[in-house]
């Protein structure tokens, strides 16, 4: 009993007031009050609870006369006011403790092997995601104004206290339009001008559709792509909690049923709808520019088409553009291409009467990274582009097909390609035309200087065949 009496009971205004916990927080901590003699009690706790075992809130106690300033480094701030949102009813005890202990430990946030760090941060990658799928997952009706202007309204129901978060977000994106967001926490009205906060609402009090849900409910039938369906990864970034307010969410079952055949059919067209080759390289050129059949060319990059002459009797295929050939839009133009002219020019080989190509038209590379780093092409994304490559082949009509690297080989061939087994001799294709494969010339610039010198004379020794053919 004793021990209870002693005990400060706090009371946060609010579910999400990281600010004025926080200012609380540093008077205890300069009167010395030790975490477990703080109770903090929330809106709304229910009688009885571990969280409303005080009957009212205690003044806030007077600091020690020599108390110092209450040290919190920047890491524990940010995952902190992150982790206040959190619906855990223990997220401020937590807090609490671990600024108590950064007293007497400043580094604490460093040693990720801390259970209370480690907890704090569980909790704000938490609320970080949970106002990520807000973001992504807000829809908005239109509804008519007693004025007859449109308002947007959205329901929403985030699992933590983000909504006011979030606030500035939605102010930002849609700036220009009168919206309401509606939620059972609260709702948040824009109005052009100022953010209003209001009640919390229900789901009956937001709009159940308008007309141009049809319209997206066509458009994302039209651009959901069988080809980088995977479902596991899909409800990961998409949790069936949110599918009952989003007005597409109904269409995903028979959309995944189907996708099998899809896919299929488009493999077996190779990427083009009516199955037809275009009829000269221009039209090529313009429907690889408009492919979206893969992950590749749905990622924001430019096709980069083929470059030289309309018939040429070599043909050299590489595996992708790269960073500089997609900025310039022509094949070989980055340091790979410049080792390539290098020994083409030593092998008595006139690129400039080639036709230079490559197996994938799209630049794959690792998103998230200030560099665009080339990343490899998937057998189904070379295959799934292996029709462009085909037609322009065909248009072409080379006698000789100079494939550098395993990617460009699949390209051709359609199968996978041991390197090292089937370079330096030529493999006869059904129209005659004969096939020659060697490595890449990238390969070259990530060996060591021993390794390069050996690979490149097998380089060099493939070129110098190319060119005597």
């Amino acid at each position: 009993m004793t021990a209870l009496l002693s005990r400060i009971c706090v009371a946060v205004a609010a579910h999400d007031d990281f600010d004025g916990w926080r200012d609380s927080a540093r008077a205890l901590i300069q009167a010395g009050v030790a975490p477990d003699r703080v109770v903090w009690t929330l809106p709304g706790a229910v009688a009885g609870d571990l969280f409303a075992a005080c009957p009212a809130p205690d003044p806030a106690p007077d600091p020690a006369p020599d108390a110092p300033p209450v040290r919190a480094s920047r890491d524990y701030l940010d995952l902190a006011g992150r982790a206040a949102l959190h619906a855990d009813p223990a997220r401020f005890d937590l807090l609490y403790r671990v600024l108590w202990r950064l007293q007497r430990a400043p580094r604490l946030m460093a040693d990720r092997a801390d259970p209370d760090v480690r907890a704090i941060d569980a909790l704000a990658r938490v609320v970080r995601r949970d106002m990520h799928k807000m973001r992504a997952f807000v829809r908005f009706r239109v509804v008519r104004d007693a004025d007859g202007a449109d308002h947007h309204v959205a329901w929403f129901e985030p699992g933590h206290h983000i909504l006011r978060a979030n606030g500035g977000f939605f102010v930002r994106r849609f700036a220009g339009m009168r919206w309401s967001i509606l939620t059972p926490q609260g709702a948040l009205h824009w109005d052009g001008e100022t953010l209003r906060e209001g009640p919390p609402a229900s789901r009956a009090d937001a709009p159940a559709g308008d007309p141009v849900e049809a319209l997206w409910r066509t458009y994302y039938a039209a651009i959901f792509n069988p080809a980088r369906l995977k479902i596991d990864a899909m409800v990961k970034e998409m949790p069936r909690r949110y599918w009952k307010n989003l007005p597409e969410a109904d269409l995903i079952p028979d959309l995944i049923a189907s996708a099998q055949a899809r896919e299929a059919e488009m493999i077996a067209l190779g990427g083009q709808e009516s199955g037809r080759p275009p009829e000269s390289l221009a039209a090529l050129d313009v429907a690889v520019a408009a492919c979206r059949r893969c992950a590749i060319g749905c990622n924001g990059t430019r096709a980069v088409p083929g470059h030289g002459p309309a018939q040429a009797r070599l043909m050299i295929v590489g595996e992708q553009p790269g960073d500089q050939e997609e900025r310039a839009g022509r094949p070989f133009v980055g340091p790979a291409g410049q080792v390539l002219r290098d020994h083409a020019r030593a092998a008595g080989l006139d690129l400039d009467a080639a036709r230079l190509t490559n197996a994938v038209r799209h630049f794959k590379h690792v998103t998230g990274t200030k560099q665009r780093l080339h990343q490899t092409p998937t057998a189904r994304e070379i295959d799934t582009c292996r029709w462009w490559l085909d037609a322009e082949r065909h248009l072409v009509r080379p006698r000789v097909v100079l494939a550098l690297g395993a990617s460009a080989a699949r390209g051709i061939l359609g199968r996978t390609v041991s390197l090292q087994h089937e370079r330096g001799r030529f493999v006869p294709l059904d129209d005659g035309v004969r096939l020659l494969i060697t490595s890449h010339p990238a390969y070259l610039l990530r060996l060591g200087d021993d390794a390069r010198e050996a690979e490149a004379a097998r380089f060099a020794a493939d070129l110098a065949l190319a060119a005597q053919a």
